[in-house]
C-alpha cells in the first residue's frame, strides 16, 4: 500500500536529525533539492562574515592576521574537514579552488611516477568519460606537459582491464556528478597500488554527503570543494589532502609564498614547507574562509547524533522514498526512469531522473517549471538529459520529498514545461 503524505509527516516527526535544519536560512515555500550543486546558507554565516568585515578587518585591520587568527584558518578548517573525510590532524589544508588543487596533486603524482626507476612505459592517466569536465581538462593539460596519455573509460566495468603496467595514476571522482554512482575507494585504490600506480580522488560530491575514510582506503591524494555539501557558499575555497607518506616527496607546481617553509623570511629561493603546508599557494580569502567554517560546523553539529553515519542513513531514507514515489507516480504515466543506481550502497546523496524519449530535449524546461513552483533541482546536459535532485539530510524533510514528486507530477501532467518562460535558457544551466 502506498504511503500518504501524512506517513511522511510522521517520519519527519520521528527524525532525530530534524533539529539540525534550524542551522540554515531557507526561503519559505521552497523545497531545496540542489545541495549537490550549492549548499544552503547556514544561519551563522551572515553574522560571522559581518564580524570579519566590520570588526576584524574594519577595526583590527592588518593586526587581525595574528589577533583574529587569520593565518591559521586554512589549517584550522582543514582539521575540521579531516574529521569528515577520514584524515588525520594536520593532513588537510583549505586553499584555492578544486581545479587548482587537482593541478597540484596530479602534478605531484606524475612527478613521483616519473621519478621511479624503470617506469618508462607507465605513462597512462585513467579516468571516466563522465568525470566532471574540469578534472578531465586539468588532466589533459598535465598529460601534454608531462608526456602522459589520458585514457577515458565509459563504464566502471572497464576499470580492471586498465589496471596494468601502463597505469600511472587512477583519477576518479568518488561520486559521479551525473548519475550519483559511488566508487569503492578502498577496493579501487588497492587495485591501482597492486598495479604499481597512484590514486587521485575527487571528493566534491562525497565530502559531507557520505562517510569517507581516506586513511583506511590508503588513498594517495584527494581534493574537494567547499560549496556543495560543506555549505561554504558560492565560490567557497576548496581543500586538499595528501597521504603523509607522499607529502614531503616532491614540490607541488604552484610554489607560492605561503607554501614556503618560512614565508615571512622573504628569501629569493623557494624551500617547501613540511607536509601539507606546501600545498597552499597564495594568501587565503579570509571572508570566504569564515563562511566555509560556518558550513563545515553545520556538519560537525551532527556528531553527537551519529555523525556522518547518521547523515548517510537519513540521506538514503530520503532518496529511497523519492525513488519509490517516482516509480509509483511517474514511471507508468510519464515514462520517467531512475538514472541513478537503485542499490543504495552504490548511490551518493542524489537521484538523477531521465525523461521519456517523447520528452527528449525538455529536461531543462522541466527543471525550470519545477523551480517556478518552488522546487529547486537542476539539469545536466548529455545523453540522456538529466534532472538531478540532491537529498541533503541536514535541511530536507520527508514530507518535502512527497511534495516535490507531487509538483513534478503536476508539471508533466499540465505540460507546464512548454511555457515560453521555462524554455529560455540562462547563462548557467
Amino acid at each position: 500500500m502506498s504511503k500518504t503524505r501524512h506517513d511522511y509527516e510522521l517520519m519527519d516527526a520521528a527524525d532525530k536529525l530534524r533539529p539540525l535544519k534550524k542551522q540554515f536560512v531557507l526561503p519559505p515555500g521552497v523545497i531545496y533539492l540542489d545541495g549537490n550543486s550549492l549548499g544552503a546558507m547556514p544561519a551563522a554565516t551572515a553574522e560571522r562574515t559581518r564580524q570579519v568585515v566590520e570588526d576584524e578587518w574594519g577595526v583590527g585591520l592588518i593586526r587581525s592576521w595574528n589577533d583574529a587568527g587569520w593565518i591559521e584558518q586554512p589549517h584550522r578548517i582543514g582539521d575540521k574537514i579531516a574529521r569528515l573525510i577520514g584524515a588525520g590532524k594536520g593532513e588537510v589544508i583549505v586553499a584555492d579552488s578544486t581545479s587548482l588543487n587537482l593541478y597540484k596533486v596530479l602534478s605531484a603524482a606524475l612527478e613521483q611516477v616519473k621519478a621511479q626507476a624503470g617506469n618508462s612505459s607507465r605513462r597512462t592517466i585513467v579516468s571516466e568519460r563522465e568525470n566532471f569536465p574540469t578534472d578531465l581538462y586539468i588532466a589533459q593539460s598535465l598529460a601534454k606537459q608531462h608526456g602522459f596519455t589520458l585514457k577515458l573509460i565509459d563504464s566502471p566495468d572497464e576499470l580492471p582491464a586498465v589496471m596494468d603496467q601502463h597505469l600511472a595514476v587512477l583519477m576518479l571522482t568518488q561520486v559521479n556528478y551525473r548519475s550519483g554512482r559511488v566508487h569503492d575507494m578502498q577496493a579501487l585504490t588497492a587495485q591501482a597500488h597492486a598495479a604499481g600506480a597512484l590514486t587521485v580522488w575527487d571528493l566534491c560530491h562525497s565530502a559531507g554527503a557520505i562517510p569517507v575514510d581516506l586513511l583506511a582506503a590508503n588513498a594517495d591524494f584527494a581534493i574537494g570543494c567547499g560549496y556543495k555539501y560543506l555549505n561554504g557558499g558560492p565560490g567557497s575555497p576548496a581543500f586538499v589532502w595528501v597521504n603523509p607518506r607522499h607529502a614531503d616527496k616532491c614540490w607541488q607546481p604552484l610554489s607560492g609564498w605561503l607554501g614556503h617553509e618560512a614565508p615571512f623570511a622573504f628569501t629569493t629561493d623557494y624551500q617547501p614547507a613540511a607536509g601539507i603546508k606546501r600545498y597552499i599557494c597564495g594568501t587565503p580569502g579570509i571572508i570566504a574562509m569564515a563562511a566555509l567554517e560556518c558550513g563545515v560546523d553545520t556538519l560537525l553539529a551532527a556528531e553527537p547524533m551519529g555523525g556522518m553515519a547518521a547523515l548517510r542513513q537519513k540521506s538514503l531514507d530520503l532518496s529511497n522514498a523519492f525513488i519509490t514515489l517516482v516509480d509509483e507516480r511517474l514511471a507508468a504515466e510519464f515514462g520517467v526512469r531512475i538514472a541513478s543506481p537503485r542499490d543504495p550502497a552504490l548511490r551518493g546523496s542524489q537521484v538523477s531522473l531521465a525523461l521519456s524519449e517523447e520528452m527528449n530535449g525538455e529536461a531543462y524546461a522541466t527543471v525550470q517549471a519545477l523551480i517556478g513552483r518552488g522546487v529547486i533541482g537542476d539539469y545536466r546536459a548529455g545523453a540522456p538529459n538529466l534532472l538531478r535532485f540532491g537529498f541533503t539530510p541536514l535541511y530536507l524533510g520527508f514530507a518535502e520529498v512527497w511534495d516535490a514528486v507531487e509538483h513534478l507530477v503536476q508539471v508533466l501532467r499540465g505540460k507546464e514545461y512548454l511555457q515560453p518562460r521555462f524554455q529560455k535558457q540562462g547563462a548557467v544551466t
